[in-house]
């Protein structure tokens, strides 16, 4: 069954660390929000191989946006 991660609040995307194909163990770093200068991991929450990124460096996410889906 795949996990979808999704943003929990509104917020610019810093960082991508994961890539497509990485395998992931949970709590893994997958991609690094900032928001009001503060730094907020998004991490993968089982283990599994990153199937999606729907994220790029410089995109604004919403609250309930789709990052990334683990398989």
């Amino acid at each position: 069954m795949a996990d979808e991660i999704r943003a929990e609040m509104v917020a610019n995307v810093w960082k991508v660390v994961a890539n497509v194909g990485d395998s992931v163990a949970d709590g893994d770093t997958l991609v690094i929000l900032e928001s009001m200068k503060m730094e907020i991991p998004v991490i993968a929450e089982s283990d599994g191989t990153v199937a999606q990124l729907t994220v790029n460096e410089g995109d604004v996410v919403q609250e309930g946006d789709l990052i990334a889906v683990i398989n």
